[in-house]
């Protein structure tokens, strides 16, 4: 099982809060050294399609080239735009790589090509492209965290409805499932956050004026996915990313010794039941990142869901949990107990944990009035160690 187990927690033990106090301090202070030898990395965020994210970037690499900068592009997807096929004039591309996949040739980004040049600055588009298969990396934001690596400075782009932890929040506004997307983390690596905005009247006339789809797509479009509703609720969330990077940045750069003493932690709840619901770990990364720190998983494995009993289906809820978790930068726990509402409060109080979700308690039919003072011990235990109980519906 792809996770981290750990013993089951008896209790509060201050020897070990202690150490673990520590391990976070060492931990911060190698990660510090590892991010002065990487590249910088700058993330253009916009609403929706046709901002001009790609346009911005494009401008950007001039001037680092006048400036006498070795910048390159890796890869920019200039959709027939006449504008931005225009500004990729005169700049030094890196030409893409041939790839056969089902009987077809196709054109991917030539990761190897740029790591031979290794230049000052790559320019690199469409972040949360997924690559073809046979490529190195599945996708393309993999690709752009080895260049960084190799202490290659990139410059990208992506809109806000690629982000994992918004995409229930992104289906709520358009009605649309986004299938490409890219892990939170991503976005927190990046050095530097930047909003390409505009007005929602700006977007639609640019949209009318066939500066971002062809003719016959532009109805289709308003009446989907750019409609004004849509677009003022997605420029609200890009406003809303920006401005938390803003603030892990202030955090991290500008008053690093107040990291120390910052006591939000969050830990999210889950089962192997298909009825846990996905948007308790979303809702927990969002509120990690806002909050500038880590959160944490756990899952208590009942006697029923040993190994030996636990059923195929089951495993595969597990698995797509924790793969989520591990996208989103959180920390999955593991824990072998019959009690699980009992270890849940002392995961809490081992790992002080500020704010707890969870899904709606489930009562059973039989043992009913049981179940609801248990769970009245549990809530009285979370009021006693002062934690937020959140319940994700």
């Amino acid at each position: 099982m792809p996770c981290r187990s750990f013993p089951t927690f008896t209790g509060h033990n201050y020897e070990r809060a202690i150490m673990s106090s520590k391990e976070e301090n060492v931990q911060y202070f190698l990660n510090l050294i590892k991010k002065s030898r990487q590249g910088k990395f700058k993330v253009y965020i916009g609403m929706i399609a046709g901002v001009g994210k790609t346009y911005r970037m494009l401008q950007e690499a001039h001037e680092m080239l006048r400036s006498g900068l070795d910048v390159k592009i890796g890869y920019v997807e200039t959709h027939n735009r006449a504008d931005t096929e225009a500004m990729l004039e005169g700049l030094p591309v890196i030409p893409r790589k041939k790839v056969f996949y089902k009987g077809k040739e196709l054109e991917e980004m030539d990761l190897e090509a740029i790591i031979l040049q290794h230049p000052e600055v790559v320019v690199i588009d469409e972040l949360a492209h997924t690559n073809i298969e046979g490529c190195k990396n599945r996708k393309r934001w993999e690709d752009v965290m080895e260049l960084l690596e190799m202490g290659i400075n990139v410059i990208s782009a992506v809109n806000i409805q690629h982000i994992e932890s918004l995409k229930d929040v992104v289906k709520d506004i358009s009605g649309i499932s986004v299938g490409e997307r890219i892990p939170d983390k991503v976005i927190q690596e990046a050095d530097e956050v930047v909003n390409i905005d505009l007005t929602a009247e700006e977007l639609i006339n640019r949209l009318k004026a066939g500066k971002i789809y062809r003719p016959e797509k532009i109805q289709l479009a308003l009446d989907n996915f750019f409609k004004t509703e849509n677009i003022l609720q997605l420029r609200e969330l890009a406003l809303k990313e920006v401005a938390s990077s803003v603030e892990r940045k202030v955090e991290n750069e500008v008053i690093p010794y107040e990291k120390g003493i910052k006591r939000d932690r969050i830990l999210a709840c889950i089962s192997s039941s298909e009825k846990t619901p996905r948007g308790i770990i979303r809702k927990a990364a969002r509120l990690s990142s806002r909050y500038n720190t880590s959160f944490i998983t756990l899952y208590v494995q009942t006697p029923s869901e040993s190994v030996e009993r636990i059923e195929l289906s089951a495993q595969r809820y597990l698995l797509n949990h924790f793969k989520m978790v591990t996208e989103l930068g959180g920390e999955v726990l593991q824990v072998a107990s019959s009690d699980v509402l009992g270890e849940i409060i002392n995961v809490c109080r081992e790992r002080r944990v500020t704010t707890l979700f969870m899904g709606h308690p489930s009562f059973r039919i039989p043992y009913v009035w049981f179940d609801i003072m248990k769970y009245k011990r549990f809530m009285k235990a979370l009021a006693e160690l002062d934690i937020d109980l959140i319940i994700v519906s």
